[in-house]
């Protein structure tokens, strides 16, 4: 990891702490992960039991209340070794976040603290089958009955849906016209009845996997309540901010794991009589790259340290959140090229290239998170869509 102003010595010590673990325990099993679909839960317990695991919530949760910029070093390890496990950091982070933030504490703070002990899986459902960018309108009803919410609806493409053991639920409590204004979320354990789900055969981030999951007649407390009714989806979004520069971190490192191996085979592959460092065409491309990943990790960085200090970083998360996955997938391509037919077989560069492409997708695309960037510039009326 690269000195810069971000990160002292403790997170840097923090970091190869993580790089160690994820060197260790992590790398080992990449490939094998994705042919079983399966997470290893164990290993999860032992990424909790070293801390690895939400360090930005409070102790009273389980955390280590180092900040944000604690959380973005370790995705960035865990992430190098495997993006696909580097999501369960993502979905406690994010979820964390608005748990503790929004959650009654007798609610939510046994299942904070089997979070960061790698005992539990958060998921959040937010997006539904009608659609996915247009995050407000959503048609999954919760309904009040006494004491309890009624849930019933689906949501889909939901990350770990069904390896979570709970859920931060979104669905309409108000009217469909009330737009984000008629939003409540809720906190669902998975094994309530009524609730089932399935899972997907996606291209990439096998081991976290995405699915459906389907509410029939579900009842969960009205104390599960995250926030205000009606007011969750616009109380809660803002966690997003947090996550989108996370995410272009994890993206980040895998692209620079990436580079890193083939700025070492470039130095080794002979054609023509010379290694492939001697041409121009080879190393100009890398060059370029190389130059652009460490432009964008500090913008990711910039971004939770401005958490961190409690200031504004919404556009910094847009910028991030964008740029990062669409910058890794290209270094990743660029870096599949160098290594020929070798590089297209089954393997670290081909399995890379799928797994950072999900995040083009998920989490908010592209043309989302450029239209948040143009709002904090051009102020919210002057860019309505």
């Amino acid at each position: 990891m690269n000195p810069n102003p971000y990160i002292d010595e403790d997170l840097q010590a923090l970091a190869e702490t993580a790089r160690r673990f994820a060197t260790e325990r992590v790398a080992p099993g990449f490939l094998e992960r994705d042919k079983t679909r399966d997470l290893n839960r164990e290993l999860l317990r032992e990424m909790g039991s070293l801390g690895f695991i939400c360090p930005e919530l409070p102790e009273e949760f389980g955390g280590l209340g180092m900040g944000c910029l604690a959380a973005g070093v370790i995705h960035e390890e865990i992430a190098r070794a495997d993006l696909s496990f580097s999501y369960l950091n993502l979905l406690a982070s994010l979820n964390g976040q608005i748990l503790s933030k929004y959650g009654k504490p007798e609610i939510v703070g046994p299942w904070l603290k089997k979070l960061t002990a790698g005992e539990a899986i958060c998921c959040i459902a937010l997006t539904e089958p009608r659609g996915g960018s247009d995050a407000a309108n959503l048609r999954l009803r919760i309904e009040r009955d006494g004491d309890f919410y009624v849930i019933n609806g689906e949501k889909t493409s939901i990350s770990a849906a069904d390896q979570a053991d709970i859920a931060v639920v979104f669905g309409r409590t108000g009217e469909p016209e009330d737009g984000a204004h008629g939003v409540t979320a809720v906190l669902v354990p998975m094994d309530t009845p009524g609730l089932s789900t399935n899972r997907f055969d996606c291209h990439g981030q096998r081991a976290i996997g995405r699915g459906s999951i389907f509410f029939e007649n579900v009842r969960v407390p009205v104390s599960h309540r995250l926030g205000e009714e009606n007011k969750g989806f616009v109380q809660v979004m803002h966690g997003f901010d947090y996550s989108r520069s996370l995410i272009g971190l994890q993206c980040l490192a895998v692209a620079r794991a990436a580079l890193t191996e083939t700025w070492e085979y470039i130095t080794q592959r002979e054609a023509f009589g010379k290694t492939l460092s001697n041409f121009q065409g080879v190393t100009h491309p890398l060059a370029q790259f190389d130059t652009e990943v460490e432009g964008a990790r500090l913008l990711c960085l910039q971004g939770l340290w401005l958490k961190d200090k409690g200031l504004p970083h919404t556009a910094e998360a847009g910028m991030a959140k964008w740029w990062g996955p669409k910058l890794a997938y290209d270094v990743i391509h660029q870096c599949l090229l160098c290594y020929g037919h070798g590089g297209y077989d089954r393997g670290l560069m081909e399995q890379r290239l799928r797994d950072v492409l999900g995040f083009q997708i998920g989490d908010g695309t592209a043309q989302i998170m450029k239209t948040i960037v143009a709002r904090v510039r051009a102020g919210r009326k002057n860019v309505p869509a």
